[in-house]
C-alpha cells in the first residue's frame, strides 16, 4: 500500500473497507453544492440518456466507450503496473461490479485499487462523484466529480463520464473505461501480479468467450436497459423479446452446465451474474412489464444462488435498504401511497433468500469452482491481444441492436466448451 502514496495524498492506513462502510451512512450534497464545484474545477453537466442516445424510431443506442486504449506492451497501450491504477465504480451498475469481482477472485485489490462514486447532488446533473464522501472529495485524487479525469485526459470530452473507469493515479487522468473489454484487460495483463491462480479467460478458448460475451452483451446486459431507456413501444418490444428469448435459452443451458462453460466460472459468468443481480432486486419493478421473474427460471435462478455464496460474489452484491450504499434513501416519508422499495424491499431478508442449496454442484466433476492456471504456463503464454468489439464502433448502425452484428456460432443453449475445460 505504501507505493500508492507516490501518487496520492490518501491516507493508506485506512482501508477501502472501511471507506466503503462510511458511505451508509447519509451526506447531504445539495444541488447548490455541486453547481458550486462544478464551477469551480470546471465539469461538464451530464448528457441525458433520452436525449443523446435514441434514435429516430425511440430505440436506445448506447454511446460507445469513450477511452478505449488497450491495456498491453505494445507502444501506445497502457502498461500493467501494481499500485498505479484505481477502478472507479458504483454499487447499482452492474458493468461496474464485473471488474471488481473479477480483481477480488484474482486477488488483485491490493494491486489495482477500487473506489465507489455515487449521483452528485439531488439532481446528479453532473453524473457520478464524490458527494458522500468528507468534503465531497475524492479521498485518493481531490476530485469531487467522475468527469475530471475524463477532461484531464481530453479537455473536449462532453459525453457521459460512465462506471467503471480506471484511472491513472500517476496523472489522475481516465485511461480506459471500456467495461466490455476491462475484465479481460485485468484477467490478462495483470497475471504477473495475481495471488491465486485462478483462470476466467483460458486462452485456448478466448474466442468462445468473446464471441458469447459480444452476444450477451446486446441480448441480456444491454436488454434490460434497451428496455428502461425505450421510448417508444416498439422499441420496448425488440428489448423485451431479445431479453427473455435470451434467458429461456440459457436457463436451457444451465439445465445440464453449472456455470455458462460448464464446470468452472469464467468471465462470461460474471457478466450474466451482476444483471440477473440488478434485474431481480431493482430493475424489474420499474422498467415495465415482466414476463417472468428471475427467480421463476428453475435452472437460472439455482445459478444465481450458487454464485451468490462464494464470498467473490457475494462482496459485490447489493440489497435495498434503508439508507442503502446505492445513494438513495427509500422508506423516508410516509406518504399514503408507497412504491415497492420504500414499504418493502429493504425488509427483505435476502442473505436467507438468496440461500443455495447445494443441488447444482452435483452437475459438476470437480469441486473446486475455478480453472487454475497450468504449472507450467508462464505469462508470454497466456497474454493475447484483446479482441476488439462492435459496440465500440462509433457508427451508430453498428451499434443499433436490429442489426444483429454479433452472432453465435451455436445455439445460445448449447454450451459449445462441454467437458473442455479441465483442471
Amino acid at each position: 500500500m505504501a507505493e500508492l502514496n507516490k501518487y496520492s495524498n490518501v491516507n493508506t492506513s485506512c482501508s477501502i473497507t472501511n471507506r466503503k462502510k462510511n458511505l451508509n451512512e447519509k451526506v447531504d450534497y445539495t444541488d447548490e453544492e455541486a453547481e458550486q464545484h462544478a464551477k469551480e474545477v470546471g465539469a461538464p453537466a451530464r448528457p441525458l440518456i433520452t436525449v443523446k442516445e435514441i434514435d429516430d424510431r425511440g430505440v436506445f443506442i448506447r454511446q460507445p466507450n469513450y477511452f478505449i486504449t488497450k491495456f498491453g506492451d505494445k507502444e501506445g497501450e497502457i502498461k500493467a503496473e501494481p499500485n498505479r491504477y484505481i477502478i472507479y465504480w458504483t454499487y447499482s451498475c452492474n458493468w461496474s461490479n464485473r471488474p471488481v469481482i473479477a480483481a477480488e477472485i484474482l486477488g488483485l485489490n491490493d494491486v489495482i485499487y477500487n473506489e465507489p462514486v455515487l449521483n452528485t447532488g439531488e439532481t446528479a446533473k453532473y453524473g457520478w462523484g464524490f458527494g458522500a464522501y468528507k468534503d465531497h472529495k475524492d479521498p485518493y485524487t481531490g476530485a469531487y466529480f467522475l468527469s475530471e479525469f475524463y477532461v484531464n485526459a481530453d479537455k473536449d470530452f462532453n459525453k457521459r463520464a460512465t462506471t467503471p473507469t480506471i484511472v491513472d493515479l500517476k496523472t489522475k487522468k481516465a485511461v480506459n473505461n471500456d467495461y466490455h473489454r476491462m475484465s479481460n484487460y485485468i484477467e490478462v495483463y495483470f497475471y504477473p501480479y495475481q495471488k491465486t491462480n485462478i483462470d476466467l479467460y483460458p486462452v485456448k478458448y478466448r474466442k468462445e468467450i468473446d464471441e458469447f460475451n459480444d452476444w450477451l452483451f446486446t441480448t441480456v446486459n444491454n436488454g434490460h436497459y434497451r428496455m428502461a431507456f425505450g421510448q417508444t413501444p416498439e422499441a420496448y418490444k425488440e428489448g423485451y423479446d431479445d431479453f427473455y428469448d435470451s434467458l429461456e435459452k440459457l436457463d436451457k443451458r444451465l439445465e445440464t452446465n453449472r456455470f455458462l462453460f460448464g464446470d468452472y466460472i469464467t468471465d462470461s459468468d460474471i457478466r450474466f451474474y451482476v444483471t440477473l443481480v440488478r434485474w431481480e432486486t431493482w430493475y424489474y419493478k420499474d422498467v415495465g412489464p415482466v414476463k417472468q421473474r428471475i427467480t421463476e427460471y428453475k435452472n437460472i435462478w439455482g445459478y444465481v444462488l450458487d454464485l451468490f455464496s462464494l464470498p467473490e460474489f457475494k462482496k459485490y452484491t447489493f440489497f435495498p435498504k434503508k439508507g442503502h450504499p446505492h445513494g438513495v434513501d427509500i422508506a423516508q416519508n410516509n406518504d399514503f401511497l408507497q412504491t415497492y422499495d420504500d414499504r418493502i424491499s429493504y425488509k427483505i431478508d435476502y442473505e436467507k433468500r438468496w440461500k443455495s442449496d447445494g443441488e447444482r454442484a452435483k452437475l459438476s466433476n470437480d469441486k473446486d469452482v475455478y480453472l487454475r492456471h497450468k504449472k507450467d504456463e508462464t505469462f508470454e503464454d497466456y497474454k493475447t491481444d484483446i479482441k476488439d468489439t462492435i459496440w465500440n464502433s462509433q457508427n451508430w448502425e453498428d451499434r443499433d441492436p436490429r442489426n444483429k452484428a454479433v452472432t453465435l456460432s451455436v445455439d445460445p443453449s448449447i454450451n459449445p466448451l462441454k467437458g473442455l475445460l479441465k483442471n
